[in-house]
């Protein structure tokens, strides 16, 4: 078919993750708080592997019906925009807070595509840390 607008080099191949020695070793990496969800990035150094994206919304968060839904809204948010962000051979779980179930779906994918994109800041560092 020549008729097809896009090529196999231009999809971003995104994997699942779906063991939980999977998403637990992700836990060993970075994290990244925001007010609609958690990012957990961890850099597996294979530049050559694909990204791979694992979901998480915990039973604190309301009933299946609704559990099922922030789980929907996050996978349809990483296939539209989030998946060109992700970096080759690395991980990425992301741990689903309540607010996202209310959230516009276009500042989902924002919020989503900059915490992917952009590394947390520096924290200060704890308390009695600094010599006198």
């Amino acid at each position: 078919m020549s008729g097809q607008m896009t090529t196999d080099k231009d999809k971003m191949a995104v994997g699942r993750l779906k063991s939980r020695p999977q998403f637990l070793a992700v836990r060993a990496g970075e994290s990244r708080r925001g007010p609609l969800f958690l990012l957990e990035v961890l850099d597996r150094n294979d530049p050559e592997g694909e990204a791979r994206v694992g979901f998480t919304v915990t039973k604190k968060h309301g009933n299946a019906v609704e559990r099922n839904r922030m789980r929907r809204r996050l996978k349809e948010a990483v296939r539209l925009s989030a998946g060109f962000a992700m970096k080759p051979g690395h991980d990425y779980v992301i741990v689903a807070r309540r607010d996202l179930l209310n959230a516009p779906f276009d500042a989902l994918t924002r919020a989503l595509r900059d915490r992917i994109e952009n590394k947390p800041k520096q924290k200060r560092p704890p308390a009695g840390s600094r010599k006198s």
